[in-house]
């Protein structure tokens, strides 16, 4: 199993710790980007990603690993600290270049059979809204399912973190990497996945922008072919 980890944040603090240990119950073969540190670039709206290629993305050159990686990735790991009720700049700056990808506009056709999470820790409260700023992305790129652990550590250092709340995360963990393991190889996306899909299917039939509507017809999505089904 290849996990593919994106840190929101470059220091190794609990929420990187965290889904360290997640990969390491997965037994898989994990590669790591931490942000800014590996890819910090703001998105400068310039839309040639959507209006003519991804290619045309000033930072495409230096994104082009990570993009690789998610690519390659069986699960994918988006991990987080809560920064004001919200997922980190720095997670959001790399999540903006994505936008093409999105399932109304030219979502890679991998995605629907992959799984990720979306970790998120505070000294309080506000995992909820960091792991939907990240989920988001995983649903509208098309990823088959999307897992979110949030989790209150209550210290602002891993070292802190009290050994009963590590047992308590621990546990918590053995159950989610059981339910993807159980999933892996034969994932499928889900109903609402697929109804947003349809959706889309059908406004790119006589869509506007030029650069999905042909990807969408070159796939064969607008006909019989589904993505999933590859």
């Amino acid at each position: 199993m290849k996990i593919t980890i994106i840190h929101g944040q470059s220091h190794e603090g609990s929420t990187c710790n965290i889904a360290r240990l997640l990969a390491k119950k997965l037994n898989g073969e994990a590669e790591e980007f931490f942000l800014p540190k590996d890819f910090g670039e703001l998105c400068v709206g310039c839309t040639a990603c959507f209006a003519v290629s991804e290619t045309n993305c000033p930072h495409s050159e230096k994104l082009s690993p990570i993009t690789k990686a998610i690519d390659n990735a069986d699960v994918i790991i988006l991990a987080s600290p809560v920064y004001v009720y919200h997922a980190t700049g720095a997670m959001k700056a790399f999540l903006d270049h994505y936008g093409w990808r999105w399932m109304v506009h030219r979502p890679e056709e991998k995605m629907f059979s992959k799984q990720a999470v979306c970790i998120s820790t505070a000294a309080g409260a506000g995992m909820k809204s960091t792991n939907q700023d990240m989920a988001h992305s995983t649903f509208f790129w098309g990823v088959a399912r999307t897992y979110k652990f949030g989790i209150a550590v209550m210290e602002t250092s891993w070292e802190r973190v009290s050994s009963k709340k590590k047992q308590r995360i621990d546990k918590k963990l053995d159950s989610l990497a059981k339910k993807i393991a159980k999933k892996q190889g034969h994932v499928k996306p889900s109903v609402k996945t697929k109804a947003f899909f349809s959706i889309v299917r059908q406004m790119m039939k006589s869509g506007w922008n030029e650069a999905d509507v042909s990807y969408w017809k070159d796939k064969g999505w607008t006909e019989n072919k589904r993505p999933w089904k590859s």
